[in-house]
């Protein structure tokens, strides 16, 4: 049995549209990083509780990958599911780091579903892999579908691939944990700012690496600000973005090494 790489994103953009109840809606460009995953794959096991191995500091049930497993079982009502969590051991060996932006926690969630999916034979779609990781977090549609890069919509349930030549970042992670909903109650009570439908659609057309020229790191992520103001111990780094709500910074490798 062969393990499933899971690997991180970073965001080129991420602006808000709107809002939709007590979520923001969001046009992003998601790309992956290749050289940045964690790895998954089973082992047997002799107890039949539901058990994770690696090295998280949370709850089992907190987890996203039990939340993925919940989810998953609650779509396909799986006896092969069941027997086989209480005869496997879920090993996870992590290199993303967690509460930086960089979407480990939805990767991770996304490629247990994959693995289940192909082990197990449920013959389910991407698509419907999808839906079933909307219940689990917002970027796990993105991971499931496996696309190099894509504009990410919506709550993150919308994804479309993007074609362009492949990126390679080099990533700076500092020692601070981020709470993403922090960051948008942030952003909702101070800098509510959403760009209308012609900007949206301008940025989806453009490519990563023009966004990344053209744009400051404050204009590319509407959550840079926000993220500031909510952590006083995180400072601006000059001549790199911000993913997500972070933690994490990116650059193109290219413009680093002149």
């Amino acid at each position: 049995m062969n393990p499933y790489n899971a690997f991180a994103k970073v965001n080129v953009f991420l602006k808000i549209t709107g809002k939709r109840g007590n979520y923001h809606t969001i046009c992003s460009r998601f790309v992956r990083i290749n050289n940045l995953y964690d790895t998954l794959w089973f082992e047997d096991k002799k107890n039949s509780d539901f058990e994770i191995k690696g090295n998280f500091n949370c709850p089992t049930k907190d987890n996203t990958l039990y939340k993925a497993y919940i989810a998953l079982l609650e779509a396909t009502q799986s006896d092969k599911l069941i027997a086989w969590m209480q005869t496997h051991a879920l090993c996870v060996e992590k290199r993303i780091p967690s509460f930086a932006g960089l979407g480990g926690g939805s990767s991770d969630a996304a490629t247990f579903l994959h693995l289940c999916n192909d082990i197990l034979e449920l013959d389910l779609t991407n698509e419907t892999l999808a839906k079933i990781g909307e219940k689990v977090g917002a970027d796990v549609p993105f991971f499931v579908y496996g696309y190099e890069s894509a504009n990410v919509s919506g709550i993150g349930e919308i994804v479309e691939p993007f074609i362009e030549p492949s990126l390679e970042f080099e990533i700076n992670t500092p020692n601070i944990e981020i709470s993403t909903p922090c960051v948008y109650q942030y952003y909702r009570q101070h800098l509510y700012a959403p760009i209308d439908e012609h900007e949206a659609h301008r940025l989806k057309q453009t490519a990563s690496i023009d966004i990344l020229r053209s744009m400051s790191p404050k204009e590319a992520n509407d959550l840079y600000s926000p993220a500031l103001g909510c952590y006083r111990e995180l400072f601006e780094q000059e001549g790199w973005f911000f993913s997500g709500s972070g933690s994490s910074f990116f650059r193109l490798k290219e413009e680093n090494n002149g």
